[in-house]
């Protein structure tokens, strides 16, 4: 039997100079150079498109429509944290709403990431506090199970660990590992730059994909010397 405690209540976060620096870019950004790794399910979604968060990762995990261990986590999280729940997608109630989202602002948590459900989506949204959840139930949940903080979680399909970096916008929700999100920086800026040249090539009329040939033939679609 594991003496691994329910609540792990220190763990490594990933620097808030880091977070700073890597929070100007597009969580899409940071899918592409991480090898298309670390997106969650689109099923987890903004509860408004303009919706953004970006910080570090303190996970939790509950039994479906039983919200006592976010409980504890407010309560354990420091500023700059997102809360990172592995509600098991539930939808038959919400996991939170309005003050618990109030309280977290208040608190400094940059954000809510739910496999789950939430309510009070009108309040939030009044709010611009940045939630990310499966979808809106108004049913309520319990408070008697109890879970576990600070573990690694799977939310949206996606293994997150305690102290990972989290960033969010209409696209959907990446967990970038946090021992990886320093190398994945310079990367990060480089297709930046080099999708910004690509985009002014083709508003210049250079329009044809380079790379696009070659794929069809390696894939079988055009025979050698064929070309479109």
């Amino acid at each position: 039997m594991s003496n691994t405690p329910d609540i792990i209540r220190s763990f490594e976060r990933v620097p808030a100079d880091l977070v700073r620096e890597a929070a100007q870019y597009q969580p899409a950004i940071f899918a592409d150079v991480a090898g298309r790794r670390g997106a969650l399910h689109g099923r987890i979604k903004p509860l408004h498109p303009r919706m953004k968060l970006a910080g570090t990762a303190i996970t939790v995990e509950v039994r479906p429509g039983d919200n006592l261990m976010i409980h504890a986590a407010i309560a354990l999280a420091k500023p700059g944290d997102v809360l990172v729940v592995d509600g098991k997608g539930d939808q038959t109630s919400a996991l939170m709403g309005t003050i618990m989202m109030t309280a977290c602002r208040q608190l400094g948590i940059a954000g809510v990431v739910l496999d789950g459900a939430a309510r009070d989506s009108t309040e939030i949204d009044e709010m611009d506090y940045p939630v990310f959840s499966v979808g809106t139930n108004p049913n309520g949940p319990t408070k008697n199970v109890g879970g576990r903080i600070g573990h690694p979680v799977s939310v949206g399909g996606v293994t997150v660990y305690p102290g990972d970096f989290v960033i969010g916008d209409a696209d959907g929700v990446v967990v970038v590992e946090r021992e990886k999100l320093a190398g994945l920086l310079p990367l990060a800026a480089k297709k930046v730059k080099d999708e910004a040249a690509r985009i002014a090539a083709i508003k210049d009329g250079d329009t044809a994909a380079k790379w696009l040939t070659a794929a069809l033939r390696t894939a079988g679609v055009l025979k050698e010397g064929e070309t479109l």
